[in-house]
């Protein structure tokens, strides 16, 4: 397992937010500020988030906007404090992250197109000395209008556009990613099934 030096996630450029996009963070304030145990306060931002998923007045034009050399973050909102963050993911086509697992609760929902993710589970080394592995648990194809949220442990993950259109999806972490820089506490460099 190596360390992750924080990615920089620009923020968001010109319209700062949409009317829509304003009104889900008003929904996913109330949910966090219940205080709730991170599994159930990912699950109800999931279901505030879900019905925004797919509406053209969600986000402005520029954080449809993707990068060439790899996928790209637009920040969208952080709370003053703390509480939580929004960001959109532009993905090109055969763009993809390295297996990571997170610093916080997440909640990803495809706006446009579809992702490809493959979840491990971390096998303790067989052997004193030997080396801890990545199992394969599970391959999902999350298209547009698809949700899902998770909490450490038991969120590694490798996320990728399998297809050929761009995707979007938003995440919504229980931190302040401007603050951290990314979302990903360890990036995982172990035999892994790919």
């Amino acid at each position: 397992m190596a360390a992750v030096t924080p990615s920089s996630i620009a923020p968001a450029t010109g319209p700062r937010t949409t009317g829509r996009l304003a009104r889900l963070v008003e929904e996913i304030r109330e949910v966090v500020g219940r205080g709730l145990p991170p599994d159930l306060t990912a699950y109800l931002v999931g279901e505030r988030l879900a019905p925004h998923l797919g509406a053209a007045d969600l986000l402005a034009d520029e954080h449809r906007e993707g990068d060439p050399g790899r996928y790209r973050q637009h920040l969208l909102h952080a709370e003053a404090d703390g509480g939580f963050s929004i960001v959109a993911l532009v993905w090109l086509p055969g763009q993809s992250t390295s297996v990571h697992d997170h610093v916080s609760w997440c909640v990803t929902g495809v706006h446009e197109g579809e992702e490809h993710e493959r979840r491990y589970r971390l096998l303790p080394a067989a052997e004193p000395g030997g080396r801890a592995r990545l199992v394969a648990a599970e391959d999902v194809v999350n298209r547009q209008g698809s949700v899902c949220g998770f909490a450490p442990p038991g969120d590694i993950h490798r996320v990728w556009n399998g297809g050929s259109r761009t995707a979007v999806s938003l995440h919504v972490y229980g931190a302040d990613v401007s603050r951290l820089g990314s979302s990903v506490r360890r990036v995982y460099d172990l035999p892994a099934d790919r």
